[in-house]
């Protein structure tokens, strides 16, 4: 009689063997290889952190980090002293958006292991997400001290700088990168736009150039190299940037969004305001709003009323506030969903709608637009631009009244504005108010300060400035809109930068001349001493750029 032996498996490799080859495999790029040896080594010893680590760090690299949270979250239930577990859950949190769990992880890691370059980099990238630029600074020049020839730090370190609004610290940071790695073109790429942002366009496109040298497909560059472009006014060199980067990536919204800019900054206006619906799709734009009614698309509607909502900056919702005229007349009851501090001027403004700051639950609406796509109907042409009502904004009269009386010196008043904190573009909008001392003292004007911003700290720069600004205590435009719209209602004249005040001003039918830098903004169009937006505007525009001493001198001539 027969007996059949029975067939075991192969018996499995020591857990360290099956580690050890997982790893090299994980190491070398073969994940799925890597995965399969991770968990034969869970089968054998489920509580094995190492693997559980590795395994969830798979799971982040191949897009699943929801069960890596877990199990890098089992691994740090086991061995809770290991850095680089801490760590990469701070990674993995950072993915989510989750940055209060990424910044607590990284902490925790830099609490076992404070000579930890990768978590003190980490970090730092999570507190610029966070508009914490300081203490992002503080932990790049730890992760470098660590590691001094470590060239994407230096990198990091100059965006940190950047996003700071200080192009002139990142740029020896950028510089040191390329010394270590010439070949760096993130570091090409960032050097010029900081050398943009002061002014060095020559120095900014060479810079461009040489990335493009190093990375042909590098979709950054081209989008930086037009926008450099279109701030040197060579608006044809700045649409076949932005055209090479469409052409080797279609939705790369970012080049379409600066091809609309630069064919709205050309008075292409049909073209321009098709493209600036790309906007939506970009990273630095907030995103569209999700609504169960569909957008606008300019007609009666059968029923419900027509809701329009403002999704920018407080000047551009009051420079599209311009078109609401225009869309009363399709028939439509309509609500607009804007900032509240411009509630009751826009309620005053336009008393047959229903303003409000937040839709609210029981409202019937049947269509939505941003009021940023009201152009796309109602201005394809230059000639269309008539049609804009001056003013067409309304301050409050007896507040308006109360401020001319207070003003009243037998003078013209004219209201000044000079500086705006946006860290992206304010640099070069800006002067300091030292600069208009030559406007300020050679004239018979009772100036009075719109600048935003403490009161005392205002004074102070007057005083140092030894320029004679009134500055009204009683106005905080910040807080109160409305009273601010009153004061500027009680102006003969307003000189300002490019900021909301510039559109108040013009929304409320006051004389105001603009001072612009020569990378101006699209709207301001070329070369143009008007503004198709404001029939009360007149600009005066940087020469080259920097260049504030003439526009100053331009605009003393102007109120001699």
């Amino acid at each position: 009689m027969s007996s059949k032996t029975r067939k075991h498996p192969p018996p499995q490799p020591p857990i360290d063997t099956l580690f050890k080859q997982a790893l090299a495999l994980h190491q070398k790029g073969n994940l799925p290889e890597a995965e399969r040896l991770y968990r034969q080594v869970l089968e054998q010893n489920p509580r094995h952190a190492d693997s559980l680590h590795l395994l969830g760090m798979i799971g982040y690299k191949c897009g699943h980090p929801e069960p890596a949270i877990q199990l890098i979250g089992q691994a740090i239930s086991l061995k809770s002293d290991e850095a680089i577990y801490h760590s990469n859950l701070g990674v993995v949190m950072n993915s989510l958006g989750k940055l209060d769990e990424a910044i607590q992880s990284y902490r925790r890691a830099l609490a076992l292991r404070p000579a930890y370059p990768e978590a003190h980099s980490n970090l730092a990238h999570v507190l610029v997400t966070q508009g914490k630029y300081s203490d992002a600074v503080a932990h790049f020049e730890r992760a470098i001290a660590l590691n001094p020839n470590n060239a994407d730090a230096y990198v990091n370190l100059g965006v940190a700088f950047a996003e700071m609004g200080d192009p002139e610290q990142a740029i020896p940071h950028y510089q040191r990168a390329l010394a270590l790695n010439p070949e760096l073109a993130v570091a090409c790429s960032n050097l010029g736009n900081a050398w943009k942002e002061l002014g060095n366009m020559d120095e900014a496109v060479a810079c461009f150039e040489r990335a493009l040298a190093l990375k042909p497909d590098y979709l950054t560059a081209l989008y930086n190299l037009g926008n450099t472009y279109q701030a040197l006014n060579q608006l044809d060199e700045a649409l076949q940037a932005y055209a090479r980067a469409t052409a080797i990536q279609h939705d790369y919204w970012e080049a379409t969004y600066g091809t609309a800019l630069a064919q709205l900054l050309d008075g292409n206006f049909v073209d321009g305001w098709f493209n600036y619906e790309s906007r939506w799709k970009t990273h630095g734009h907030k995103p569209m709003r999700v609504y169960p009614f569909p957008r606008w698309k300019g007609n009666k509607l059968p029923s419900g009323r027509l809701l329009l909502w403002g999704e920018q900056g407080v000047g551009d919702e009051i420079m599209f506030a311009g078109l609401i005229p225009e869309v009363l007349q399709s028939g439509n009851r309509v609500t607009l969903d804007c900032e509240a501090r411009l509630v009751p001027l826009f309620a005053r403004s336009f008393p047959s709608l229903q303003v409000v700051a937040g839709l609210p639950d029981d409202a019937e609406i049947g269509a939505h637009l941003p009021t940023g796509s009201l152009p796309r109907f109602f201005r394809n042409t230059q000639q269309s631009f008539s049609a804009t009502a001056s003013p067409y904004l309304t301050a409050d009269g007896a507040r308006r009244n109360q401020f001319r009386s207070r003003y009243a010196r037998g003078q013209r008043v004219v209201g000044i504005a000079w500086h705006t904190k946006n860290t992206k573009t304010g640099r070069r909008r800006s002067m300091q108010l030292a600069q208009l001392a030559p406007l300020l003292q050679g004239h018979d004007i009772f100036w009075v300060s719109l600048q935003y911003g403490d009161h005392a700290a205002l004074e102070q720069q007057a005083s140092a400035a030894q320029v004679p600004l009134f500055i009204d205590r009683e106005v905080d435009q910040l807080q109160n809109l409305d009273l601010f719209a009153a004061q500027v209602a009680a102006m003969d004249l307003v000189i300002t930068i490019d900021n909301s005040t510039a559109h108040l001003a013009g929304a409320l039918g006051v004389p105001v001349w603009l001072m612009i830098p020569f990378d101006r903004d699209w709207r301001w169009l070329q070369a143009r001493a008007d503004s198709p937006w404001y029939p009360t505007m007149r600009i005066f525009r940087q020469t080259k750029a920097g260049d504030w001493a003439s526009v100053i001198d331009a605009i003393g001539h102007a109120l001699a």
